[in-house]
């Protein structure tokens, strides 16, 4: 990692310096271009959804980038549309030039979320022209691309139909989570299973004996009062050995209920 060194007499300007060149390296750092762009795959990931329309209003300048969006809207079986909002180069940076709005910060000082009146550098600008991928209608994940040009009517009808009028795409292997396999399964298995072990002898540690409640499960455990850690663990283990024994088509939220089960009728042998 680069490091400066600041260097000068007392009350040189060392504070006020350190201060600009930290000012700089957050406003263009390639750091902070990837947070920003992981905090909006995040947040589209959230809101995605099969009733609201989700608009991700951003550059969205590499393709792979639109791709995983695709992907994530494909995954819950909804329809994606790109709007590419075609312009001149000199154009645009005219349009740039219009904007007067200074770049401002909130009480914690974070730059406000809506910047879309701050003007670009014209250094910043042309870097963002030079990278911009531009979608192509032939791309399944740009597909179907809606262009518009400044001061044309953007088609809202054939985007609505495109959304609301078209065949969902269905997830495929790529894009749907697969079941869990064998061995994932019998590793949630066990996860499950140490923890409801642990929280028994927890409740043992602080005096609650008899019926302990178990998480995930309506079905208490009777522990019985001279079963300790070790014989817990014990059965535990065999219930692991059964599972792998015997194939079952049991989902994971039933399992605390199964092992409780298990414990209360073996508790006495």
């Amino acid at each position: 990692m680069p490091c400066i060194v600041i260097s000068g007499y007392p009350a040189s300007g060392k504070t006020y310096q350190t201060n600009k060149l930290k000012e700089y390296f957050e406003g263009r750092g390639k750091k902070k271009e990837k947070q920003v762009r992981a905090d909006l795959m995040s947040e589209t990931h959230r809101l995605l959804n099969k009733d609201d329309v989700v608009i991700l209003d951003a550059g969205n300048y590499i393709k792979g980038y639109r791709y995983q969006l695709y992907c994530a809207t494909k995954s819950i079986s909804g329809n994606q549309c790109t709007v590419f909002c075609a312009i001149q180069k000199e154009k645009g940076w005219e349009f740039n030039c219009q904007r007067t709005r200074v770049e401002e910060k909130d009480e914690k000082g974070d730059l406000h979320l809506d910047n879309s009146d701050v003007p670009y550098t014209r250094e910043i600008y042309d870097a963002l022209c030079m990278r911009y991928e531009e979608p192509h209608g032939n791309n399944r994940w740009d597909s179907p691309l809606f262009v518009v040009f400044p001061g044309d009517e953007l088609d809202v009808k054939g985007i609505y139909g495109a959304l609301y009028e078209s065949k969902p795409l269905p997830p495929n292997k790529s894009t749907e989570n697969p079941p869990l396999s064998d061995t994932n399964y019998l590793y949630e298995l066990d996860k499950i299973t140490q923890k409801i072990v642990s929280d028994i002898t927890s409740a043992r540690k602080i005096g609650i004996m008899g019926s302990v409640p178990v998480q995930g499960t309506a079905v208490k455990v009777d522990v019985p009062d001279q079963m300790n850690a070790a014989q817990l663990n014990r059965l535990r283990r065999q219930f692991l050995t059964y599972s792998k024994m015997h194939s079952t088509s049991t989902t994971l939220d039933k399992v605390p209920q199964l092992f409780v089960q298990y414990l209360n009728s073996n508790f006495n042998k």
